[in-house]
């Protein structure tokens, strides 16, 4: 690397920071940019400091670590450092170099900075449409191919065909496909802008449909209308959602 690595700490205990700091200090390849105390302050450190590498908490006051994530376009390297173990599905889905739970050694620690190093290594010497990949963001024209979720003890993989419609419910998103329903903690605005829009549409706030799955329109009132999908559940169109279909499927 012909450069240090400019590092973002990102945690609201300040204990977990001095330790980060601490175990960072004697590495040659690092140097600590900033720090923040919560999601807020972090988004605004990442903007203007453009760190390499951000070793960033999951649970923080305002917004947590990942609603940080979905308001940037592109994000460095992320090390989640985190007392919880329940998200470390969710934080790998973010193309994340590693998953420390606390309390962590040094050693693990130094582990998950050599993965980090080793990849900004990559991508400075990668081609512009592979580092867009390091960085964790999907390039132009790819999309989901799969949904991870964890039921009870076990993880599940679904293929992205096999979903009929996703419906938000509170902080979770509902998946709907044949086999039964799947709750993931993860915003309808993620999903509207990693789905491919050439099969998905969102004709509801709550409603993302898989369009080749719409059987049946249904008038409802005089803006909206009922669609019927293939497995004979029925979703409200909003008016600018129906606006949306038409365009789509030039009716």
């Amino acid at each position: 690397m012909n450069k240090t690595a400019k590092v973002l700490i990102i945690d609201d205990e300040e204990p977990a920071r001095v330790l980060i700091r601490s175990f960072l200090e004697s590495n040659p390849d690092v140097e600590i940019c900033g720090e923040a105390a919560n999601g807020f302050d972090g988004l605004k450190l990442i903007q203007s400091l453009k760190p390499d590498l951000v070793f960033l908490d999951i649970q923080m006051p305002k917004i947590s670590g990942f609603e940080m994530l979905e308001l940037l376009d592109e994000y460095p390297q992320i090390i989640f450092s985190t007392a919880f173990d329940e998200y470390a599905i969710r934080a790998f889905e973010y193309n994340a170099v590693d998953y420390l739970l606390k309390p962590y050694s040094k050693d693990r620690f130094t582990q998950a900075v050599d993965k980090a190093i080793d990849r900004i290594r990559q991508k400075e010497s990668a081609s512009p449409g592979l580092a867009k990949i390091a960085s964790g963001v999907l390039p132009d024209g790819q999309f989901l191919d799969r949904i991870v979720v964890r039921t009870g003890q076990k993880i599940k993989v679904i293929p992205i065909d096999q979903v009929e419609f996703i419906e938000a419910e509170d902080d979770y998103a509902t998946i709907y496909t044949p086999e039964g329903r799947y709750m993931k903690q993860m915003t309808m605005g993620y999903f509207e802008g990693h789905l491919d829009p050439a099969e998905f549409l969102r004709v509801h706030r709550s409603h993302i449909v898989r369009i080749s799955r719409i059987v049946q329109l249904e008038p409802y009132d005089k803006d909206t209308k009922v669609l019927v999908m293939q497995s004979g559940k029925k979703i409200h169109a909003s008016k600018a959602g129906m606006k949306r279909l038409r365009e789509t499927l030039g009716f």
